[in-house]
């Protein structure tokens, strides 16, 4: 497929309207933080769209903005414009946001800090029942003890308080109390990234099964490349609040393009014993300030393959193959 401007490429993306599988569509969705020093960009100008039962995988670097992107879509955080449409209906204008909560949840990322520690499991997991009314006093016990055993918590851990269970524990909690509403969009934000390797293999496969059994569509926020491959249909990779590239998985993998993506995956360990060392890309220079950017590529500065245009002009999001965008000047050279 050639590659077309990014103008024309996200307008046709926009005219597109919903389709019969999308649940969830972002348009142009921005947030800035004011700052003493200016407007800090921590998401920029970002489209994208996520079918009924299936996982788009949000990845990059500490601070690319990708868990704030979650935040904002489901309203955890205001946003400084952008639309985002649900179901066909723009969510962000509205202002009475407790039914939506219904249906939009989020697992946050540290297991400890997002869990009252004066409640207990039972307390924690009851509560959205409770606050949004979904069923009667007497039944929330047994809807309880029903997660519980949904996520693999034992029923004598209903008493228990957050801090006398393990990290993997923890996040089941997170999990069922993420279940509670039975929304249909989870953003889950790292939810693996402080557990050991043993236990997020557990969380993961827990939540592919639910997946399959209940259909939710996930948004999964991480900065780890071989757990996103593992649960995801599409990956779309960010950098200083940008989206810089964004494919299917396998198309992602196989064809990656963008020199940032490239480098992401060169980091990834090989349980491989090798005799010479593994040539990898090193990044280098310094990171650009995302407070008040200046026109260009914000990769620029550290990007091997840069040229005077890439520090002048911002790239645009181009489709070099179906369904696989790249924003980078020199994208067609790297196919």
């Amino acid at each position: 497929m050639g590659i077309s401007s990014n103008a024309s490429y996200v307008e046709k993306q926009r005219n597109k309207g919903k389709t019969m599988d999308e649940l969830l569509r972002v348009e142009g969705l921005k947030k800035y933080f004011k700052t003493p020093h200016g407007m800090l960009h921590a998401i920029d100008d970002v489209d994208f769209s996520i079918s009924k039962g299936e996982t788009l995988g949000v990845v990059g670097e500490s601070g690319c903005g990708k868990s704030t992107l979650g935040r904002v879509i489901i309203k955890l955080l205001p946003a400084t414009d952008g639309e985002v449409y649900f179901k066909g209906e723009e969510i962000l204008a509205q202002k009475d946001s407790i039914k939506l909560r219904k249906s939009l949840q989020m697992i946050f990322q540290d297991p400890f800090s997002s869990l009252n520690p004066r409640m207990t499991v039972g307390e924690i997991i009851g509560e959205p029942m409770r606050i949004n009314k979904i069923c009667p006093k007497g039944e929330i016990n047994e809807r309880v003890s029903s997660l519980m055993d949904t996520v693999g918590l034992a029923s004598r851990y209903v008493n228990y308080y957050p801090h006398e269970l393990d990290g993997g524990r923890r996040q089941r909690i997170g999990i069922a109390r993420a279940l509670a509403l039975e929304p249909e969009f989870i953003v889950c934000d790292e939810p693996v990234s402080a557990l050991d390797v043993s236990i997020q293999a557990q969380i993961i496969n827990l939540m592919q099964d639910l997946q399959e059994e209940r259909g939710f569509s996930y948004m999964f926020i991480t900065h780890d490349l071989s757990v996103v491959r593992h649960i995801s249909n599409n990956i779309m990779v960010m950098y200083m609040g940008k989206v810089v590239e964004k494919a299917p998985t396998e198309e992602l993998f196989s064809n990656t393009i963008h020199p940032y993506t490239k480098a992401l995956l060169a980091a990834i360990p090989l349980p491989v014993v090798h005799k010479g060392e593994i040539e990898r890309p090193i990044l280098r220079g310094e990171i650009t300030s995302p407070i008040d950017p200046k026109p260009g590529c914000r990769f620029a500065s550290r990007c091997p393959f840069a040229t005077d245009m890439c520090k002048e002009k911002t790239p645009c999001l181009v489709e070099i193959r179906k369904s696989h965008v790249v924003a980078c000047h020199r994208a067609k050279e790297f196919v």
